[in-house]
């Protein structure tokens, strides 16, 4: 069990990384479905203006749901919802470092809102806000 409400405040925080590789892209196309080939064809890629292979925006998004789920809050906690901003790509060999912070507590609702950020080197790749359901002790 990850942590309870109660054991929750206003600024604590965590962080969750990820190295994306070949095998990261391609099972999360096999999954998704999502075979745009600006993620899975070289040649393709190199005439976007990205100039090559990039992830999945989705795949990082996926890395603040690992860092919710596991680390803070961590197992039991529930997504409600979350706000994305895609603000850079993220390139094959990236390693992502996922960025969690309470920033809100609704003890009535057992709800928590935290701020979410994915960071490749010292700039953000994606921000955002999560609100999570999170389980109460006794509860």
């Amino acid at each position: 069990m990850g942590l309870f409400l109660e054991d929750l405040s206003v600024g604590q925080a965590a962080e969750f990384s990820r190295t994306v590789g070949e095998a990261d892209i391609q099972a999360f196309a096999d999954v998704t479905g999502d075979t745009n080939p600006v993620h899975l064809d070289a040649d393709y890629a190199a005439t976007t203006s990205f100039g090559e292979r990039i992830a999945h925006g989705m795949l990082s998004a996926g890395y603040i749901s690992a860092a919710l789920g596991t680390t803070l809050p961590g197992p039991g906690a529930v997504y409600l919802s979350q706000s994305l901003n895609f603000k850079r790509p993220v390139r094959i060999g990236d390693t992502v470092v996922v960025k969690v912070a309470v920033t809100a507590i609704d003890e009535a609702k057992g709800r928590v809102t935290l701020s979410t950020t994915c960071i490749v080197g010292r700039k953000a790749v994606v921000d955002g806000e999560a609100v999570v359901l999170v389980p109460k002790k006794g509860a």
